[in-house]
């Protein structure tokens, strides 16, 4: 078990190492225009503004943000705005978990609710994220309950968790409509009602589903909140500062892909929470089905 892990950890580092290989490779041998096939541009250029050196990015993470007086390191200021991030995300993951789940439950246990709610749980995905983003904020900002105030942040969990849903309920359907017919006749010859089957065998069974989806589900929320900050124009997330520093690509285009390595951070962070969700489930996991 411990090889295992160890073996994994190592592909893990082997393949960081070869995106950083393959990264210099292109750009001490790509021409600086970059690859041109008549007149599209093919693969991009390899200037140091377009692609600076690795060893550039990772030694501007430990420099100040900017030249004023007190400025934050720009390591730490990403982290902080991938941690405003992440929370964002988890609670729209939470959401779209929540309301899957929900939805699976209620497709399975009525075929007609499966087939009105399947075909416009699958349509909802076709709807671009950056046209819904403005009239989430917008309905969110007409909510008035008492001294209740919706805030910005409220929308892109929303938002979050519009992607989130999908993969978990689609999966967990699968996973809840799996156990053998003749298991399900078992249940039935002993006069097990239908929580009795859902928690005895349904939900045990949908485990192999649900976790891919799990996974699949926390990398959409991360998206669609980073895509619903610059949407919305929600500051202190890295949605927003990867817009703020892209303006200052020319000057410093080292400085630019530091709020894109905060990202990979909030989506590795995100899948080593679902792992440990799996660890905890370790005895259903009987061979997981890719959602």
């Amino acid at each position: 078990m411990r090889m295992g892990r160890a073996a994994a950890i190592l592909w893990g580092v082997a393949g960081v190492l070869a995106v950083v290989m393959l990264w210099e490779g292109y750009k001490a041998l790509a021409p600086a225009d970059g690859i041109v096939v008549g007149d599209v541009t093919v693969l991009p250029r390899t200037t140091d503004i377009a692609m600076p050196h690795v060893w550039d990015m990772v030694t501007r993470l430990f420099e100040p943000v900017t030249r004023a007086a007190g400025a934050d390191i720009l390591w730490w200021a990403v982290l902080q705005a991938a941690a405003f991030s992440l929370g964002i995300a988890a609670v729209g993951w939470v959401i779209g978990v929540v309301s899957g789940m929900g939805l699976a439950l209620l497709m399975q246990r009525w075929i007609t609710a499966e087939s009105a709610v399947l075909p416009w749980v699958v349509l909802s995905q076709t709807v671009p994220l950056i046209a819904i983003a403005p009239l989430v904020r917008r309905w969110g900002s007409s909510i008035h309950i008492g001294s209740f105030e919706w805030q910005n942040w409220m929308s892109v969990a929303v938002i979050a968790s519009y992607l989130a849903f999908f993969p978990v309920a689609v999966s967990a359907l699968r996973g809840l409509k799996s156990p053998p017919a003749a298991d399900i006749d078992l249940f039935r010859s002993y006069a097990a009602g239908w929580w009795t089957t859902l928690l005895r065998l349904r939900l045990p069974s949908s485990v192999p589903y649900l976790l891919p989806a799990l996974r699949l589900a926390a990398a959409n929320a991360v998206v669609g909140t980073v895509v619903a900050e610059v949407s919305i124009g929600l500051g202190g997330g890295i949605g927003r500062m990867i817009i703020e520093f892209a303006a200052t690509a020319s000057g410093d285009p080292a400085k630019t892909w530091a709020p894109i390595f905060g990202a990979v951070l909030i989506g590795l962070v995100s899948a080593g929470f679902v792992a440990l969700i799996g660890v905890g489930l370790r005895r259903y996991r009987r061979g997981e089905v890719p959602a």
